[in-house]
């Protein structure tokens, strides 16, 4: 697995979007999406800043191998991996990150809709 599918695996585990992620590296979103395609050359400072925005240790995104835990069909665990619990802990720290995420955004939801609510009322 190439550094930069490992990337777009981790950023769609976290629920970034491309732009968001370009946009806190301080480049285009067409930018980045070469990044993840492979078509840039990755420096070891945007790594490092890749591991910043996406909240994660930079050897967890050079080992991180999502393939190993799911196979595309249906989702069930492959065969032994090596550091197997180090990159299952890793997938399940990615899938808490999602679910707070998630959270979050659906209480800033729940407060827009009371703010639209109160202010329908008094109208």
């Amino acid at each position: 697995m190439l550094i930069g599918d490992k990337i777009k695996s981790i950023r769609e585990l976290k629920n970034y979007t491309q732009e968001y992620i370009a946009d806190q590296l301080g480049i285009t979103q067409a930018g980045y999406s070469k990044i993840e395609k492979g078509k840039t050359s990755l420096s070891l400072e945007k790594l490092q800043q890749l591991a910043l925005i996406l909240e994660l240790p930079l050897e967890n995104i050079i080992h991180f191998e999502s393939q190993r835990y799911f196979n595309q069909d249906s989702s069930i665990a492959k065969g032994p991996a090596v550091n197997s619990d180090k990159n299952f802990e890793l997938v399940i720290r990615l899938y808490e990150d999602k679910i707070e995420l998630l959270e979050k955004l659906l209480g800033k939801t729940d407060q827009e809709l009371q703010f639209y609510k109160e202010n329908l009322a008094k109208h």
